[in-house]
């Protein structure tokens, strides 16, 4: 998913850039070409910038510097991975914020259904055998990429300088260092890191593997559709065993605002409607007339036991200190004008809704994760690359 994000971030960024710089007066050569990318090219000074910051980024780390050729094709190969991206995002007229990238592949997730109740209950299953599944673990990895048409003597390469790679790990050799010379993935100048990540947020194809591992050990090569994965394990440090929350029962009657009814209008109505609840109607059976929510009419205005978080945060607040059995005066929200019935409190474990609710996270996060190696390196194998020494 990280590298979705990057995209829109690259996309945002607005024009291509230039492809050539201006010669001085005296015909002095101000910069040159590294790489001719389809019709766009990557300048020797963004090289050099990119090599100068990542360096910078890498001490501060206090991590080993591959030697200085390996990081300049290291980062060669990255800024000609933008590059791809950047002109694939131009042809497409994508011109998106982050905010608006985010609320697409939602409602994509949503639409295709990429995660079953099934995958859910394996998921689960799967994390119950095995060992401390509430862990918390930070993780480092390296790829060593395949791609879809490589040859057969391609496939023979990566298989083997993926476990040269893995030998060097295991020997001692510094990961992160390995990870910036070698490793394919968007997180190679990153020192590999994967960062922190809950046991029931590992990808799934790195799930079993890190499960094995001890803090310190790196797995042997694991091949999936991207290439091959070599995985160090960290730190593991303990997680929660249990989620208990505060929940509330709650009822409510929305009426919207139109062109004959405004603000004033629909909040007096409101009102009036509470008058009568207080003085004896009920509040379901007034909901199921007046009620302007289709979600909750029906039901009388129930939207039953829900945690923090749930509502809108102008709801939250309007209910915060309500009473059993209280109903609110008239406010607003985003959704239109509400009033408000506190039918109940209670502090519910939420144990099991909230796994099954990261699993379907970490699955639908590792499908993203993989497709988005296999689009990135697809694209990669498509373009027209030309490196100028």
């Amino acid at each position: 998913m990280w590298a979705v994000l990057g995209l829109a971030a690259l996309a945002v960024q607005g024009s291509v850039r230039a492809q050539t710089r201006e010669l001085a007066t005296q015909g002095e050569l101000l910069d040159r070409v590294v790489a001719i990318v389809n019709d766009g090219v990557v300048l020797n000074s963004d090289l050099d910038a990119q090599v100068e910051s990542v360096s910078d980024r890498l001490r501060q780390q206090k991590l080993e510097l591959p030697p200085q050729n390996v990081l300049r094709q290291q980062v060669l190969e990255r800024l000609v991975l933008q590059e791809i991206e950047v002109q694939r995002a131009n042809h497409a007229g994508v011109k998106v914020s982050d905010e608006m990238l985010n609320a697409a592949l939602q409602d994509v997730a949503k639409r295709n259904g990429i995660v079953t109740p099934h995958e859910i209950d394996q998921f689960l299953e799967k994390q119950a055998k095995a060992p401390a599944e509430n862990n918390e673990y930070n993780v480092s990895h390296i790829l060593i990429a395949v791609g879809q048409e490589a040859s057969p003597g391609q496939q023979e390469a990566a298989a083997k300088r993926a476990q040269e790679v893995y030998e060097r790990a295991k020997s001692g050799e510094d990961f992160a260092k390995l990870a910036v010379a070698y490793s394919n993935s968007q997180t190679a100048l990153d020192g590999g890191a994967l960062g922190w990540r809950k046991g029931s947020e590992l990808p799934t194809f790195l799930a079993d593997t890190i499960a094995r591992l001890k803090p310190g050990e790196v797995s042997e090569p694991l091949r999936t559709p991207t290439g091959y994965h070599i995985i160090r394990l960290n730190e593991v440090r303990g997680g929660s065993q249990a989620a208990v929350e505060n929940q509330v029962h709650v009822r409510h009657i929305l009426m919207k605002t139109n062109e004959l009814a405004d603000d004033a209008t629909v909040r007096g109505k409101l009102e009036a409607i509470r008058e009568r609840i207080l003085k004896g109607e009920d509040f379901g059976a007034v909901a199921q007339v007046t009620s302007q929510d289709p979600g909750s009419a029906a039901e009388g205005g129930d939207l039953g036991w829900s945690g923090p978080g749930t509502f809108a945060p102008e709801f939250e607040q309007a209910i915060a200190n309500l009473k059993d059995n209280e109903i609110s005066e008239p406010f607003q929200t985003q959704f239109g004008w509400h009033i408000a019935q506190m039918l109940g409190h209670r502090r519910f474990d939420n144990t099991d809704e909230i796994k099954r609710r990261q699993a379907a996270e970490a699955i639908r996060a590792s499908k993203a994760d993989e497709e988005t190696e296999l689009w990135l390196r697809r694209m990669r194998d498509e373009a027209y690359v030309e490196y100028k020494s």
